[in-house]
């Protein structure tokens, strides 16, 4: 497909018209995006749906900065969805694509955008089947937000948070802490992000592999812990499960670099976003199988034993040191840190 935008130019408020520079770039996202976009130019997408139960969501993307130094914004708007979906036990299928897009934003950084969110859904097995595209003045967007919406299908049974019992252990993928430090670093010029990388990644293939080789009902619960970190997560099920969540604090998995920046930046790596981890929730008797499963496949080599669900009904999070005493991990009113996915 050709195009006739100019690759050296920018974007200009009639390209959010819907006349022929509309058009043009529409036809430019459209052969960027290549075989994962399905769309045929229709106002809606006819899609094939197998079984009776599909899995749904969508989600905004305003990060800050959009590229950062390893993906950007599109990126992390495909892995974002597709890790919803699939921690629910869904297999991820479709997405649709929304961008709102300032005046002056350079073509070939859009490029970039669409160029990142093509490979990231060839990754995932996804295929995009419609969007939008709104254009506004400079000063009302920063650069570049995205929306997605996807959809999955259900091969097996969905996971659900009230599946989760007294003594089941809680694993995590990977590290904590590394997306967040990644984009502060950019942020506040310190250079960490050249020893920590964001952990951006889409993780359908990892719970496919952790879920086809453990038993069924093994695996109780995933989220994957993205905006309020790992401390938003645990707190999500002591609360709905009305259990206390015991954490051995030596065990967390937290990158050296990562500590040391998160302490010049007074922070707390577990309240960080993080955009390529899952926290599973699984029985006792099938933890080891979890977790090598996990360590199987490179996005879960550092996976690793945190925790487990306790009889006690206080509905708190406990950290555990060393020494065996306990302090109490409390949750956060609001926000740490804006715009980091």
């Amino acid at each position: 497909m050709t195009t006739s935008v100019d690759p050296t130019e920018f974007i200009v408020l009639d390209h959010g018209t819907g006349a022929k520079l509309s058009q043009d770039l529409v036809q430019l996202i459209a052969a960027t995006l290549g075989d994962v976009y399905v769309g045929i130019m229709e106002d809606s997408a006819v899609l094939k749906i197998e079984g009776d139960r599909i899995a749904m969501t969508t989600d905004s993307f305003v990060i800050d900065p959009p590229f950062f130094g390893n993906g950007d914004i599109g990126k992390i708007a495909v892995c974002g969805t597709v890790n919803d979906l699939a921690v629910a036990g869904a297999r991820p299928k479709y997405l649709t694509l929304g961008m709102i897009l300032e005046t002056g934003l350079p073509v070939p950084k859009l490029v970039q955008v669409l160029e990142s969110i093509r490979d990231t859904a060839r990754e995932a097995g996804v295929q995009i089947v419609g969007g939008d595209t709104k254009v506004v003045r400079t000063g009302e967007a920063d650069q570049i937000y995205l929306n997605t919406a996807g959809v999955g299908v259900f091969e097996r049974e969905p996971l659900t948070m009230t599946d989760v019992r007294p003594g089941d252990k809680v694993i995590l993928s990977g590290p904590i802490g590394n997306h967040t430090v990644h984009l502060l670093s950019i942020r506040e010029g310190l250079g960490f992000e050249q020893r920590v990388d964001s952990d951006c990644a889409p993780l359908n293939g990892l719970v496919d592999t952790v879920l086809s080789n453990v038993a069924a009902g093994a695996v109780r619960s995933m989220r994957d812990v993205t905006r309020g970190g790992l401390t938003a997560v645990l707190h999500e099920y002591a609360h709905k499960l009305g259990r206390t969540i015991r954490v051995a604090q030596d065990d967390l998995p937290i990158q050296h670099e990562t500590a040391m920046a998160a302490d010049m930046l007074g922070i707390n790596p577990l309240h960080c976003a993080n955009e390529g981890c899952l926290a599973v929730f699984v029985a006792p008797e099938a933890e080891a199988d979890v977790l090598a499963a996990l360590r199987s496949l490179p996005y879960g080599k550092h996976a690793v034993t945190i925790g487990e669900i306790s009889e006690e009904t206080e509905g708190l999070v406990l950290l555990r040191d060393k020494d065996g005493r306990e302090t109490q991990l409390e949750e956060l009113l609001g926000a740490e840190l804006p715009r980091l996915c």
